[in-house]
């Protein structure tokens, strides 16, 4: 049977630049990759975040939103069941951040799907400055994403302080044990990406999942929602200082993260953003879009921001 891990956390969490490490690890030690990015949005920016990746050893699929929840499921069965015949040696599912874990457990039962896959790893990625000022339906998805991790692992531990790093963990600690009634205890990884050895990654390659239990409190039709802004003629700078007043501006509804690409001068650039950080990159490849997330959204007003 192949084995299928689960890489998940909130918006803006770092899943992509993890999933990044954790599949070079896993081709080092010759496995086939397949990579399967489930997202609800009609443009799915982290797959071509990690088209580097792509090689004899590792493919990129997806399954991109735009439809809805019954259709998005029947899409995400029908990719698994041929990446099922593909010769894989580990699949990676990358959801988007507010994706109900219960999904990726559901699907795998059925048939044909529960005789070719066996669960290995549910790996939940979390922000060292996650912004602890959740409403309670994002933190009860927080919750879900924790419930049945193997391993929780810390990211951007490298940028907060210390005592940062700590207020995230007990929040984390918090979420889990109001929601699902589990203490984490030593299954929290809090080291800077350099500290993390080899047989760090060995333990989180092996680190299974937990059956944890929760109560289901909100309906699919949970207010998330995403805009798209095609072919923008902001300069970066400008972009830069525009994401800052979204974030601060309560009429847009309560925006959680801001991402895609952007042009500048023919270079293109990974833009991303959350309420506590602006992150610029160049990249290889881009697409004109930048996609703004959140909950309550306000289209109206957040299409001000995007004007020329």
């Amino acid at each position: 049977m192949i084995k299928i891990d689960l890489i998940t956390g909130f918006l803006g969490s770092g899943k992509t630049t993890f999933i990044k490490r954790y599949v070079e690890w896993l081709m080092e030690h010759r496995l086939r990759v397949g990579i399967l990015e489930n997202d609800f949005g009609a443009v799915n920016v982290d797959m071509m975040l990690l088209s580097d990746l792509q090689s004899s050893r590792c493919d990129i699929e997806t399954v991109a939103g735009a439809c809805d929840s019954d259709c998005h499921k029947r899409r995400f069965k029908t990719k698994l069941i041929a990446m099922g015949m593909s010769g894989y040696d580990r699949v990676i599912v990358e959801p988007s951040g507010i994706f109900d874990t219960d999904e990726f457990f559901d699907t795998l039962r059925e048939d044909p799907l529960d005789r070719w896959y066996e669960i290995g790893s549910v790996i939940t990625v979390v922000d060292a400055a996650l912004d602890t000022n959740m409403s309670e339906q994002s933190e009860y998805i927080f919750a879900s994403q924790l419930a049945n991790a193997g391993k929780v692992i810390m990211s951007k531990t490298d940028v907060v302080s210390d005592e940062q790093l700590e207020k995230t963990v007990q929040y984390v600690r918090r979420v889990c044990e109001k929601y699902c009634g589990r203490l984490l205890g030593n299954d929290i990884i809090t080291k800077k990406p350099e500290e993390i050895t080899l047989m760090d990654m060995t333990g989180i390659f092996e680190c299974g999942y937990k059956r944890g239990d929760f109560v289901k409190r909100f309906r699919e039709e949970n207010g998330y929602g995403s805009l798209y802004y095609m072919k923008n003629d902001i300069p970066l700078e400008a972009l830069k200082e525009r994401a800052e007043r979204i974030f601060r501006d309560e009429a847009c509804g309560r925006v959680y993260r801001i991402k895609g690409f952007v042009n500048n001068d023919g270079q293109w650039y990974e833009f991303n953003a959350d309420a506590g950080n602006i992150s610029v990159s160049p990249a290889e490849v881009g697409q004109d879009v930048i996609i703004v997330i959140g909950e309550q959204l306000n289209k109206s007003a957040v299409d001000e921001y995007f004007k020329p």
